[in-house]
């Protein structure tokens, strides 16, 4: 890898006036030298095309058009992509100032790894920080029990993405883990214990939109990796955990869907599997039941320490 390598970034985005123009700028704002940035836009009509036209200058590439839905859109930026090193922000998140600079040096610092990947921040609408999610160094068994990274805070060598191939259109939810979990069976991730990027937490986000997809799509990717040589053998070697954590997970997005009696049933399946690994989201588990009693008080409590 070169001193200053090339890096691309995309940019898929539909719909999202409100919040595209800070994503771009948190991308032209970075102190990183050699950017190539692509906005990649479904055919938006709320003033979307409006704000790119606005920063066409400094775009390597552009387009509004249909698509067949998120993982098409960023796939037509990354195969464009002429970068060492890739990545893609939703145009509802954000970089952290000198979070690509940071990132280039953790992949020249790393030669063996396909992936890095820092810490994610939680924002609201008005992009007040919220809390901050944090991570450990995961592997590929981690990855199978559905220890989840925080996609806009990752970025790829693209020899290894183009190895693993690039996103699913089978899957529309989770076909950033679904990518990872490929490119960890190739190379090694890497964790840096650094502040990269912010997540928008807002009514219309997939994850908060559209949870009950997110939730039954995890245990799709799971049946996709049991087919899969190599990992259906990490599979194999710990079946509690990785089901644990596929139930846990699928909790997780019941219960950012406000769906807590279903969270809680998903969060006993998991205890069932593996009550270890389950209890680490026990203070979920406390928010989920007393969401589910209406004890308001008690869950905004939860909410604020643990969230």
């Amino acid at each position: 890898m070169s001193d200053s390598p090339l890096v691309s970034i995309v940019t898929p985005s539909f719909n999202q006036a409100a919040y595209l123009e800070q994503t771009i700028q948190s991308v032209l704002q970075q102190d990183y030298p050699n950017i190539e940035y692509m906005v990649v836009d479904g055919g938006s009509t709320d003033g979307s095309v409006e704000i790119i036209l606005e920063y066409e200058g400094r775009l390597a590439w552009w387009v509004s058009e249909a698509d067949k839905g998120q993982a098409d859109a960023i796939n037509k930026g990354l195969k464009r992509a002429s970068g060492e090193v890739v990545a893609w922000l939703n145009s509802d998140d954000l970089y952290l100032p000198g979070t690509i600079r940071k990132a280039v040096a953790a992949l020249q610092t790393y030669p063996e790894i396909g992936l890095v990947h820092g810490n994610l921040r939680s924002i609201n609408p008005q992009g007040v920080h919220i809390n901050t999610i944090t991570y450990q160094q995961y592997d590929l068994s981690d990855l199978l029990a559905f220890r989840i990274i925080g996609q806009p805070a990752v970025f790829m060598r693209r020899s290894v993405l183009e190895e693993a191939g690039y996103l699913s259109l089978e899957f529309h939810y989770l076909l950033d883990h679904h990518l990872w979990l490929r490119m960890s069976a190739l190379a090694g991730v890497k964790y840096i214990p650094e502040d990269w990027a912010a997540g928008r937490i807002h009514p219309q986000a997939k994850n908060v939109a559209l949870a009950a997809g997110f939730a039954q799509e995890v245990y799709s990717v799971l049946e996709w990796a049991q087919t899969q040589p190599g990992m259906a053998e990490v599979i194999e070697r710990a079946p509690k955990r990785v089901w644990a954590g596929a139930h846990r997970l699928n909790a997780r997005y019941l219960l950012d869907g406000d769906m807590p009696g279903a969270a809680l049933k998903a969060y006993w399946r998991a205890f069932k599997a593996q009550p270890g690994f389950a209890l680490k989201h026990w203070h979920r588990m406390l928010f989920a039941l007393f969401s589910l009693l209406g004890f308001g008080g008690v869950r905004r409590l939860i909410q604020r320490r643990y969230y």
